[in-house]
């Protein structure tokens, strides 16, 4: 699919079929995970791929915002594993995460699974309840499988503020 087409045309899946993904989608979806760029290349990100009937219950636990999908991956970052800014010591290792996310959504449109980026989740909950080590941090829960039929985005979707109250040139 051509990028401009899958950067206009995603949007968050709220509703799905209940088909399991197949394996070989779920492997592309991590491949462009893994391809994405984070800082100095460190690679801090863990992906949790969370896709039995069981992980799936236990997610459930952690969040409301699951939409019944058949299938989750967890993006996290493992914060003794980032590059630090060295002016403010800020890690570069949840923003890293972020991008991973990117690529993950936009891979998994582009062959036809829909996913939904959720916020709405406890992270303590999530790392006690899958075991995930404390110095690894859950930064984006990506819910996903494939479409239902009358799967539509929100009205909200294809609203945006204008170029000029969010771009700026030369200063604020």
């Amino acid at each position: 699919m051509e990028f401009d087409r899958v950067i206009t045309e995603r949007y968050s899946v709220r509703k799905f079929n209940g088909e399991q993904l197949k394996q070989s989608d779920i492997d592309e979806i991590i491949k462009a995970g893994h391809k994405a760029p984070t800082g100095c290349n460190y690679q801090p990100q863990r992906i949790l791929v969370l896709n039995s009937q069981e992980s799936i219950e236990k997610l459930r636990k952690c969040t409301r915002s699951h939409f019944n999908a058949p299938t989750a991956m967890l993006v996290c970052h493992n914060k003794d594993e980032s590059w630090v800014r060295p002016y403010d010591k800020a890690l570069s290792s949840p923003v890293d995460a972020v991008i991973v996310a990117t690529h993950m959504m936009l891979k998994a449109y582009d062959i036809g699974v829909g996913c939904c980026w959720v916020m709405h989740f406890n992270p303590t909950a999530m790392t006690e309840t899958f075991n995930i080590p404390e110095n690894v941090i859950p930064v984006a829960l990506l819910v996903m499988g494939y479409p239902a039929k009358d799967s539509a985005p929100i009205e909200l979707h294809s609203k945006f503020r204008s170029l000029d109250e969010v771009v700026y040139y030369d200063s604020f």
